[in-house]
């Protein structure tokens, strides 16, 4: 009986730490208002530095955030006129600082 218990609080451990993992859905949604910008550069409009901002709180972890990169890459390969400068410098636009650089060429697995 107490391996059950055991193995099923293991379950659930696993079960709750997938759970809280970022989705690209989420990271999609927090950069949908940057669109413009990222396409016609000029100012970021306010929404999306709210959404750039609540990027960098809900990637707190290396693997948070790892996942987040590799969810921008996969949105930049289909957005082929993305102004490049406009992706790199999106965050300090908006007055943030972040781990997470925004480019087609990163190597996610260095993000830290």
């Amino acid at each position: 009986m107490k391996g059950i218990l055991v193995a099923l609080l293991m379950f659930l451990v696993v079960v709750v730490q997938l759970g809280e993992a970022i989705t690209c859905g989420e990271v999609d949604l927090s950069l949908a208002p940057c669109l413009p910008y990222l396409i016609q550069g000029g100012d970021p409009p306010g929404p999306c530095c709210d959404g750039v901002k609540k990027l960098v709180q809900i990637t707190p972890t290396q693997q948070d955030r790892q996942v987040a990169c590799e969810c921008m890459k996969s949105a930049a390969a289909r957005y082929t006129n993305l102004k490049p400068d406009a992706a790199t410098n999106l965050p300090s636009r908006c007055g943030v600082t972040t781990n997470i650089p925004i480019s087609p060429t990163i190597d996610c697995k260095t993000v830290p």
